[in-house]
């Protein structure tokens, strides 16, 4: 069979035809369909399904359109409460979704059966979307061929501690980010649950309780939502001046980045300055506090994953206590409206290079560096873009040499790492890596770039790799201690989901070329162990930090364990 035909095939059967056919009564006599059901399910499917599903397209997920005329109703509800279980049962359906996509999606266990039926009885009002077979055909089924190849170097781990669970169900913590202190140079670790802490040893101190402090705090339905990012201002021993960024309900204050009324909006993200006279104070002991800008999402992922100041930049220099903003593309692409991410025109898929003390932006609130590569444009383009044209600029980290990388979680093919430069189109949605996108047919697939590509001016990836090696690129950090040489002149990062370590050596990063990435493995108490057996989880959930000696870590939110980086096994 032709390969295309065959891509097509497969892709045909998971979408559609699936192999069990619904019982001898119609789903309508199985469960509630009432206006107050069809209301209660699409609320629910609005919060726990559609970031990753949608009823016309692919998207994280396969397409739900007319699933509930091909599956059974206990079928339906077994999946949606356990996917992971009957996917390991061998499932076929289930099988073939995990296949394609490569990846397991969520449990939804909390939900009661009638929820469940709710979301089950409002997929059922939507169809089939008819598949465009040319499209298909002509997409490129494996972008790229050749392997992660295996390094030699197995870095040797050692436990530093367990974050306080925030859950009492796997994962149980949320934690995302790790830094240091710029004075006392202490370790803090941040939950996406609301709570950030000191690390003291193997202990640790609330610092942050956003839930208290921000009584609009959300963190649900989890995926990218809740407590962001922070980020300690580098004079923050003289100036108290402290960042952080975290999700609200939608509508709860006008934004300032808004959409227009007919598009729906899920949540809002929210950057905010705190002061304090103490800086050495645990917990933090807030003076005053004030809203920098808020942002409205169309959906619970892609949101604002980083703000952070350039560590290397000093008094004098334009970069010194700029604040780097990632703002992803808040699903909107998923959703249907993939021109609000498109362009320098709108926020949304962009890095936002702001100066938090100043007050010339449009709300007064901030200010905007006179050396951004907007500034005083006459084409609407925003001035606090600094680059733009991504899905979702997972972590912004800097080299000794002064490049800024962003790591960039893909769509259904590509992970990417990018060198920015001011003004650079990356390209979403229309391109993903070095490929092209056709986000109004399926944004799955990727296709050959056109033969005037070079007229559209977009910037590519310095490092990339498809979804046979991972799911999502965990951004990391060059490693610039003294206690393991030899990870000198490498970025070490990761990918989220299946928890597989990366690097590639920082001399071959170029603008215009992919450079060779290269795995490597860990030892733990003696024994190479893979993360997620480490962890225990399918779902690594991996993250890199870096402590202000330059030495490494890594950590992993379904067991919020910590370890550090301690040396090469020879």
């Amino acid at each position: 069979m032709n390969p295309k035909i065959n891509r097509y095939f497969l892709l045909f059967v998971l979408v559609v035809c699936w192999s069990c056919k619904s019982g001898d009564k119609p789903l309508e006599e199985l469960i509630p369909m009432d206006q107050t059901s069809l209301k209660t399910g699409e609320d629910l499917f609005q919060t726990n399904c559609s970031s990753c599903h949608s009823f016309k397209k692919n998207g994280i997920g396969p397409h739900l359109g007319g699933i509930t005329k091909e599956q059974p109703l206990q079928w339906l509800r077994a999946f949606i409460q356990n996917p992971a279980e009957m996917i390991d049962k061998g499932d076929e359906r289930a099988r073939k979704a995990f296949e394609r996509y490569k990846t397991y999606m969520p449990s939804f266990k909390h939900l009661e059966e009638g929820q469940i039926d709710n979301i089950i009885a409002f997929m059922h009002q939507h169809e089939a979307p008819q598949e465009n077979s040319e499209v298909v055909l002509d997409s490129i089924g494996n972008p790229i061929p050749d392997k992660i190849p295996l390094s030699d170097l197995i870095v040797k781990l050692e436990l530093i501690s367990t974050v306080p669970a925030s859950s009492e169900k796997k994962p149980l913590t949320r934690i995302a980010k790790m830094d240091y202190h710029p004075v006392s140079k202490e370790m803090y670790m941040m939950d996406l649950r609301g709570k950030m802490y000191l690390m003291e040893g193997d202990q640790y101190k609330l610092y942050l309780d956003m839930a208290k402090e921000m009584p609009e705090f959300i963190n649900e339905p989890g995926l990218a939502t809740g407590f962001g990012s922070f980020a300690f201002h580098p004079e923050f021993g003289e100036n108290g001046l402290f960042y952080t960024n975290h999700t609200e309900k939608p509508h709860t204050k006008p934004a300032d980045f808004a959409f227009g009324d007919s598009i729906r909006s899920d949540l809002q993200w929210v950057v905010t300055e705190w002061k304090t006279e103490n800086p050495m104070a645990v917990p933090f002991q807030a003076k005053s506090k004030r809203e920098l800008f808020r942002i409205d999402m169309a959906s619970g992922i892609h949101g604002m994953q980083e703000i952070t100041f350039n560590p290397y930049a000093k008094k004098g220099d334009k970069d010194y206590g700029l604040l780097y903003i990632g703002i992803g593309d808040g699903g909107s692409e998923g959703r249907g409206h993939a021109w609000i991410s498109h362009g320098a025109t709108q926020a949304w898929g962009s890095v936002f290079r702001v100066d938090p003390q100043g007050n010339n932006s449009e709300n007064g609130k901030y200010g905007i560096p006179s050396d951004n590569p907007f500034v005083g444009n006459d084409k609407g383009w925003l001035p606090e873009i600094y680059a733009h044209g991504f899905r979702n600029p997972h972590r912004i980290s800097w080299t000794q040499s002064g490049e800024i990388l962003v790591s960039n979680i893909g769509q259904g093919q590509i992970e990417s790492l990018y060198m920015l430069r001011p003004g650079a189109d990356y390209g979403w949605p229309v391109r993903e890596g070095t490929f092209k996108l056709k986000p109004e047919e399926d944004s799955n697939m990727v296709f050959p770039l056109p033969e005037n590509e070079k007229s559209f001016g977009f910037s590519y990836p310095v490092a990339m790799y498809d979804h046979d090696e991972g799911n999502a690129i965990s951004g990391g950090y060059e490693y610039t201690g003294t206690a393991i040489p030899g990870l000198e002149g490498k970025y070490l990062f990761g990918d989220i989901t299946r928890g597989r370590l990366f690097y590639v050596n920082i001399a071959d990063l170029e603008i215009g070329k992919q450079a060779q990435i290269y795995e490597w493995t860990v030892e733990y108490e003696g024994v190479s162990i893979p993360l997620s057996k480490l962890s225990g989880s399918r779902r690594v959930d991996l993250r890199l930090g870096k402590d202000a000696n330059g030495e490494m870590y890594l950590f992993t939110k379904a067991d919020g364990k910590v370890y550090k980086m301690a040396g090469i096994k020879n």
